[in-house]
């Protein structure tokens, strides 16, 4: 039953922050517009924006903002929550090819995981459970509404048989790691990523790429399987500059914003 309810909460939450998304269409949104978005695809945790930080249910705050003024490799080592959606995710069946360091969700701020999903390895192994995954069991969190999203996109591509190649086996999903070569937390670490198959995988390190440099890549993943997972919240490391092709993460926040302010993968 527990299960049920959470898929459920999965797409209430997902779709009333795309239905809140539409009606602003404006090509830059507000600071403030985007943390309402924020709160909005996180519901069971996060409370509203107030002051300049963001209320929790439980009645603590996280500052937005820590008033540092920080470059793309700075945003990246240590973003706050403003850092986190300050580069728009374009969404959509179609491929994109993004200019030097756009890697929209790929700045992350640690406090804002850590909060939503645990502090501690062993804090997010407790909320983890078992996924099925083309056979094999993975395992993510079911805080706001993870598993149930990845059990949505499952689904939806199950109908898709020749699909199967590219999602199966994966590469992996719960990992308490940093992101590798860097200072921040990797979303595995969160039990809210997974890889993909990695035999069409690329990956900016392995293509001999350096940070603000690295060759375009030509994607060997279908984008049906992009569309679906991105249709229920997860983005892909495939728009970013610094790509990573077989990774996909929950950030609904960013799919919200990123139709708020008109962003398209299409056009």
């Amino acid at each position: 039953m527990s299960r049920s309810i959470d898929r459920m909460l999965a797409g209430v939450a997902f779709a009333t922050a795309l239905a809140t998304a539409f009606p602003v269409g404006a090509a830059d949104l507000t600071l403030a517009r985007k943390l309402e978005l924020l709160v909005s695809a996180y519901p069971w945790s996060l409370a509203k924006p107030e002051d300049g930080a963001i209320r929790f249910r439980d009645g603590s705050l996280l500052p937005v903002d820590d008033g540092k003024t920080k470059g793309h490799a700075e945003k990246l080592a240590a973003g706050d929550v403003e850092d986190s959606l300050s580069q728009v995710y374009p969404a959509g069946p179609c491929e994109t090819k993004p200019d030097v360091n756009v890697d929209p969700g790929r700045i992350r701020s640690d406090a804002l995981m850590m909060r939503l999903y645990g502090k501690t390895a062993k804090e997010v192994e407790a909320s983890l459970v078992p996924v099925d995954w083309f056979g094999k069991t993975l395992r993510l969190t079911k805080r706001q509404g993870v598993a149930a999203a990845l059990e949505k996109v499952r689904d939806e591509l199950k109908a898709m048989p020749e699909m199967k190649a590219f999602l199966a086996p994966s590469a992996g999903t719960f990992n308490w790691r940093k992101v590798s070569g860097a200072p921040n937390m990797s979303v595995h670490s969160f039990g809210a990523a997974i890889d993909i198959n990695t035999q069409y995988a690329d990956y900016w390190v392995w293509s001999g790429g350096k940070p603000g440099r690295v060759t375009q890549y030509r994607n060997k993943y279908p984008m049906k399987i992009v569309d679906a997972f991105e249709r229920h919240g997860f983005i892909w490391g495939g728009r970013w500059y610094h790509y990573d092709t077989m990774h996909f993460e929950y950030r609904p926040e960013l799919i919200a914003i990123g139709k708020a302010a008109g962003a398209s993968a299409c056009h």
